[in-house]
C-alpha cells in the first residue's frame, strides 16, 4: 500500500519534469510555451464566463424557486408506482445542472439512507454514468462561440433521461 501512496504522490511531479525535459530536448522554448498558453485560456476563460454564470444562476434559481421540491412532487406517484424510491428524483434533476450540487444532494442520500440502500445505489450510478450536460454545454458551446444549438439541448435532455431510466433499471434488476 506504501508502493501505490508513493507512486500516487510522484506521478505529477514526474510528468511535469518529463514534460519540461522532452520539451528541452526537443529545443522548445518551454517557459514561453507555457505563457503562450496560459494567456490562451485566460481568453477562453474570459469567453466562457457569462455561460457558466447563466448556469449558476440557472441552478440556485431553480433551488431557491420551489420548482424542484414541485417537480418531486410531480413525480412522486410515477416512482411510488415502480417502486423507486423519491430521492433518486434529486439527483436526477440535479446532475445535468451542476456536478457539485449533485455531490451536496448525493452525499445527503448516503447520509440519510444509507450507501447500500436503494437509493443509495441508484443515486452512486447516476452519479458516476450521468453527466453535468448543461454545465458541459455552457463551457464547450461558449468556447467555441456556438449560440445556435437547435436540436442539441433537447438531444441531451433525452439522453440524460434515457441514462437515468437504464441506471435505476440496472440497480433495479441486480440489487433488488
Amino acid at each position: 500500500m506504501k508502493t501505490v501512496s508513493l507512486i500516487s504522490q510522484l506521478i505529477i511531479p514526474f510528468f511535469i519534469l518529463f514534460t519540461i525535459l522532452y520539451g528541452c530536448a526537443r529545443r522548445v522554448r518551454v517557459y514561453d510555451c507555457f505563457i503562450s498558453g496560459a494567456k490562451g485560456g485566460l481568453g477562453v476563460v474570459i469567453r466562457i464566463f457569462p455561460y457558466l454564470l447563466a448556469i449558476f444562476v440557472a441552478v440556485k434559481a431553480f433551488q431557491a424557486s420551489g420548482a424542484f421540491e414541485f417537480a418531486q412532487e410531480l413525480l412522486r406517484g410515477v416512482l411510488e408506482a415502480f417502486h423507486v424510491p423519491i430521492d433518486v428524483v434529486s439527483i436526477s434533476l440535479i446532475k445535468p445542472l451542476s456536478g457539485s450540487a449533485s455531490l451536496g444532494v448525493f452525499t445527503n442520500i448516503v447520509k440519510t439512507n444509507g450507501p447500500d440502500s436503494l437509493a443509495g445505489r441508484i443515486s452512486a450510478v447516476i452519479m458516476g454514468s450521468a453527466e453535468t450536460t448543461f454545465y458541459v454545454l455552457a463551457v464547450y458551446l461558449g468556447a467555441v462561440g456556438m449560440k445556435r444549438t437547435r436540436y442539441l439541448v433537447p438531444v441531451c435532455i433525452l439522453a440524460d433521461l434515457f441514462g437515468i431510466i437504464i441506471a435505476i433499471s440496472i440497480v433495479k434488476f441486480f440489487f433488488h
